[in-house]
């Protein structure tokens, strides 16, 4: 964050603020034009709140307005009640809106994609239902009648205008806060595959419950003010659909998931609002030129107006530098000479359970009436590298799922270093020491490679949440990592831009953060260049020497054979040979699992 603002462009946002900051001063005759920042505040306040779920975390909301509503309610009437004026209920307003949002949030937040915005809507109109209906504490459709504070007509709007821009300042401090965390970085994680987020240590039902009650607040804590500005405050006009439309298209236009963006684009949209009201007049004239300004912004920057220039600006540098030659031989070399004690910190302690790390016993799962692994009994021994084996379709990648609680077993049993783990969620799991990498490479391919490695978490707590994205030794250590796989130079690229068999080494890495005891590893040499094969083979090899138990799924077999030292034969979703590697090479009914029965009917008539 320091960094950012020692560039002069991150002052030029700082410089308008205190430009606007002024504006009442400047022009003391500036009622009409303070009535319109006010409102750019308060789209900026909203859409800034809702980026910090639907931009970071990508679970976009339509009826996120519902908050300025509740926080509206809550300075009404509790102000009416104690006889007060609402604008100083905004604590109070905060307050209700982060526990609504917090009920709501881990109901609503069990969905996602269209079913989610689905429900923010209904969520939407059945509060402005039940304001309509609960007459005799909101006043029903005839709403309630705010009173003007006693400076209001002596001073006008400039207070509220000040309120507002202080408003803006703190949402925007907040965002600010949130992205540059570790509560930013999992958010961002979730928002690019959710399922690895898990993987990886992040407890993604608390992540997104947390950002969700973040978002609401300073929903509530400006509709108290507002409701007051307004002078009156009724159920179309607190939980309206249309202010949520605005706000996400404010966020939209600006590009979400940044910190500038939305506030660009609250300014965008509440002018754009007034001109098209002062030119065009009447709400369906208002909608239709916000709907067509919507269309454009998603054809032509669908990113939004930020990242859309960033991009090419970023693309033009490109444009003109020579395209750097990366030697994968080189690569492949460069990790001799880092010390590994601290990357395998928690393997080399030892556990008290003298058993085997890991055991299955008697795991089933069906897809309706498939039954893909049935009744599997499995054993890694700690210290050992063991390799599961099996034509496609065997079920391993079924049964790895089932270890990392990415499946739920229909019957049976996991168990880690002796303790049943069944019932545990996959965070949960990569907390308790069990890593694994995907068969197809899962990054977060809008992340750096070194924020993928930074985002694992080996514990929840809310220290880990609110520390800087970059604070403690995570970047030393995530350094180190790479420094150990030979991908130093590659911290600062998007993951997307590095090549497969790259992304598979940066995915072991990011799962070493995690200090595993136990790696399984699901086909990591499919589709990636030879001369890296080594390179894998090199890691898992020091890996387990230092104590790293290695669980392999691959159909290299020459690799798996050179490797292991167990082998389980998987087929038909059954085990149906373990062994040494030579027991595996020789065995008939894994020749006949491989290639079919009609090759040992041609080996005998040969």
């Amino acid at each position: 964050m320091i960094e950012k603002l020692k560039k002069p462009s991150a002052f030029v946002p700082l410089a308008l603020l205190a430009v606007v900051a002024v504006i009442p001063f400047v022009l003391p005759d500036s009622q009409y034009e303070e009535a319109i920042l006010i409102t750019c505040f308060l789209f900026v306040i909203m859409a800034s709140g809702w980026n910090l779920i639907s931009g970071l975390a990508g679970y976009v909301s339509l009826g996120h307005s519902v908050y300025l509503g509740i926080g509206m309610y809550t300075g009404a009437i509790l102000g009416k009640l104690w006889g007060v004026d609402a604008m100083w209920l905004m604590p109070l307003g905060a307050l209700m809106a982060a526990l609504v949002a917090m009920v709501i949030g881990f109901i609503v937040l069990r969905t996602r994609s269209h079913a989610f915005v689905i429900i923010t809507i209904a969520v939407l109109l059945s509060f402005q239902l039940l304001a309509a209906n609960l007459k005799p504490l909101t006043g029903g459709a005839d709403g309630i009648v705010v009173p003007p504070p006693s400076w209001a007509f002596e001073l006008g709007n400039t207070p509220y205008y000040y309120i507002f821009f202080v408003l803006m300042l703190l949402t925007i401090a907040l965002s600010a806060f949130v992205m540059n965390s570790r509560l930013g970085a999992g958010l961002v994680a979730i928002r690019n595959d959710e399922g690895k987020a898990a993987s990886i240590g992040i407890n993604t039902t608390l992540y997104k419950v947390t950002a969700y009650t973040l978002s609401a607040i300073p929903f509530g804590a400006a509709g108290a003010v507002y409701g007051q500005y307004l002078s009156f405050v009724n159920p179309l006009g607190a939980f309206a659909i249309l202010t949520s439309v605005y706000l996400v298209l404010a966020a939209l236009i600006g590009g979400r998931a940044t910190l500038w963006g939305p506030v660009i684009g609250g300014f965008i949209v509440a002018i754009a609002n007034e001109v098209s009201t002062v030119v065009a007049g009447g709400v369906s004239a208002r909608v239709l030129i916000m709907g067509l300004v919507l269309v454009l912004t998603v054809m032509f920057m669908p990113a939004g107006l930020l990242p859309t220039i960033s991009n090419r600006i970023k693309r033009n540098k490109e444009s003109k530098s020579a395209v750097k030659f990366i030697d994968q031989a080189a690569i492949a070399k460069q990790n001799d000479d880092v010390q590994i004690d601290n990357i395998i910190a928690r393997s080399k302690s030892a556990s008290s359970y003298a058993g085997p790390i890991l055991e299955v016993k008697g795991i089933v799962k069906r897809f309706g009436g498939v039954t893909a692994v049935n009744n599997v009994d499995l054993t890694v021994e700690r210290g050992s590298i063991t390799g599961l084996i099996g034509p496609n379709g065997s079920g391993k990648t079924t049964l790895f799922n089932c270890m990392t609680g990415t499946f739920r077993p229909d019957s049976g049993q996991v168990l880690l270093d002796g303790v049943d783990i069944t019932g545990d969620q996959v965070w949960t799991r990569a907390h308790e020491g069990l890593g694994r990498t995907f068969q197809i490479t899962r990054l977060f391919k809008s992340m750096t490679v070194l924020d993928n490695l930074v985002a694992p978490l080996e514990k929840t707590s809310a220290r880990q949440m609110v520390a800087g994205r970059y604070s403690g030794d995570e970047v030393d250590r995530a350094r180190e990592v790479l420094d150990f796989m030979g991908l130093g130079q590659f911290e600062k690229q998007n993951a997307a831009a590095l090549s497969f068999g790259q992304q598979k080494l940066v995915e072991l890495a990011q799962i070493l953060m995690l200090r595993p005891s136990i790696i399984l590893l699901d086909e990591p040499a499919s589709g990636i260049n030879p001369t890296l094969i080594g390179k894998l083979a090199s890691v898992i090899k020091r890996l387990n020497d230092a104590g790293t138990t290695v669980l392999i799924v691959e159909h290299n077999i020459p690799l798996v054979l050179s490797l292991c030292d167990t082998v389980h034969v998987l087929a038909a979703g059954e085990i149906l040979l373990s062994g040494t590697p030579d027991e595996v090479r020789n065995d008939p009914q894994v020749i006949e699992a491989y290639l079919g029965p009609d090759h040992l009917l041609e080996a005998d008539n040969v």
